[in-house]
């Protein structure tokens, strides 16, 4: 345990950090499987709509350092792909 004061803050910080931070990530993870599971129905409109919601939440994971930048471009990459393939 912290004996300092400002570790004791530094520690609570983290905590809601981290909490915060797993909280997106599920968000985005709940996001692509909800995706994937639009895409094998064939419900093309509604997996547009969730496309659109998940390319948001990811590009904001990347401005608030949550995510790097070439893995949020590949994840929206592959789920545009797999989109038009489904389409096709």
């Amino acid at each position: 345990m912290p004996i300092l004061k400002n570790a004791e803050k530094a520690l609570r910080k983290s905590k809601v950090r981290g909490e915060r931070n797993a909280d997106a990530k599920s968000k985005i993870a709940y996001m692509r499987r909800n995706l994937r599971k639009l895409i094998e129905a064939k419900k093309f409109t509604e997996a547009d709509e969730v496309m659109k919601g998940l390319v948001q939440s990811l590009d904001k994971a990347v401005t608030q350092n949550l995510m790097k930048r070439n893995t949020v471009d590949r994840i929206k990459s592959r789920a545009m792909l797999g989109l038009a393939k489904a389409r096709k």
